[in-house]
C-alpha cells in the first residue's frame, strides 16, 4: 500500500470511530442528556461531543492495531502450517474456545445470585452472528477461502481489543466500545481493497485469506 493511501485509510478509520462514538455515546445516556439538548445548551453539548471523538478515535486506534496485528499474526499461521485449510481449521478452533471463554469468565465473574447465563450468552451470539454476516460479504467480496479469517477477526480479535471495557463490566462502557469497535473492524475488513490500488498487492492478499 502506497504511504498516501495508508493515511488515507488510517484517517477515514479513525474518522469512523469518532462518528460512531458520537452517535452511540449521546444515543445510549440520552436520558441523561436530553435535557441539554431540550435547553439548548449548545456549550455542554459540544464538550461531551468533543470527549466522546477523543474516546472513539482511541478506540479507532484500538481496532486498527489489532487489525494489523492479525494480519501479521495471519501471515505466520499461514507460514507455519503451509496450508490456508489447515490454518482455518485451526482458526475455528480458537473462534469456538475463545467464544467458550468469553460467556463462561464473565458470568462466573459477574453474574449475581440466580442470574441467568442467557444474558451472557446474548453478547456472544450477537457477536458471532454479526461476524458471519461481515464475513460472508467478505467472501463475496475476494474468495471463499477468506470467510473463516474475517470470522476470527470479527469475534477473537474484537474480544481482544474489547477487553478493558468487559473488566469494568458496566453496560454503558461495555456497548460504547463494542459498537465502534465492530464497525471499525468491519470497515477496515472491507474497505482495505479499496485502498489497495496496486494489483500485485491486492493478489498477493487475496491469496493469503
Amino acid at each position: 500500500m502506497k504511504s498516501r493511501n495508508l493515511v488515507r485509510f488510517f484517517l477515514s478509520t479513525l474518522s469512523v470511530g469518532a462518528v460512531i462514538t458520537v452517535f452511540v455515546g449521546f444515543t445510549l445516556n440520552w436520558g441523561e442528556y436530553k435535557d441539554l439538548f431540550i435547553q439548548g445548551e449548545i456549550g455542554e453539548i459540544v464538550a461531551i461531543a468533543i470527549w466522546l471523538i477523543g474516546v472513539g478515535c482511541i478506540f479507532s486506534l484500538i481496532s486498527q492495531m489489532g487489525f494489523f496485528s492479525y494480519l501479521t499474526v495471519h501471515r505466520f499461521g499461514l507460514g507455519i502450517f503451509k496450508s490456508s485449510s489447515l490454518w482455518n481449521s485451526v482458526q475455528v478452533v480458537l473462534i469456538l474456545f475463545v467464544l467458550f471463554d468469553f460467556v463462561y469468565f464473565r458470568y462466573t465473574f459477574f453474574a449475581e445470585a440466580g442470574e441467568s447465563i442467557m444474558n451472557y450468552l446474548f453478547l456472544a451470539l450477537t457477536l458471532l452472528v454479526v461476524g458471519v454476516a461481515f464475513s460472508y460479504v467478505k467472501m463475496k467480496q475476494t474468495n471463499r477461502t477468506a470467510f473463516i479469517p474475517a470470522l476470527f477477526f470479527l469475534t477473537v480479535v474484537t474480544i481482544v481489543e474489547w477487553f478493558p471495557a468487559l473488566r469494568t463490566n458496566e453496560e454503558s462502557w461495555l456497548y460504547l466500545m463494542l459498537i465502534p469497535l465492530l464497525i471499525c473492524n468491519i470497515y477496515q475488513l472491507l474497505m482495505l481493497p479499496k485502498f489497495l490500488k496496486s494489483p500485485y498487492i491486492m493478489k498477493e492478499v487475496r491469496e493469503s485469506k
